[in-house]
């Protein structure tokens, strides 16, 4: 027998998209926010409908943050109720 090393998964191409974090917020407060990910373009699909209010998310745990309204706080903050479901996040083109 050979000892042969594991195989590893193929390097990514250049042109390939990164991955999406598991987790992303659009508050620049938040330790899951990522400004030139959402330079990009981050689109959500909540429970199969598209968002286009959504201030976090988080796949793992299945549930997104969404504006409510026009509405802020005393701090100037938007509103935000959570609802869990099905999130999927996309890069727009």
């Amino acid at each position: 027998m050979t000892d042969t090393p594991p195989s590893s998964p193929p390097p990514e191409s250049p042109s390939a998209p990164p991955a999406l974090p598991d987790r992303l917020s659009t508050n620049p407060k938040s330790p899951f926010y990522d400004e030139a990910l959402l330079a990009r373009g981050v689109g959500i699909k909540f429970d199969g409908e598209e968002k286009t209010n959504v201030e976090e998310y988080c796949v793992s745990e299945g549930w997104v943050r969404l504006a409510v309204g026009k509405t802020v706080d005393r701090k100037g903050n938007p509103l935000t109720i959570k609802l869990k479901g099905k999130v999927e996040p996309y890069l727009q083109k």
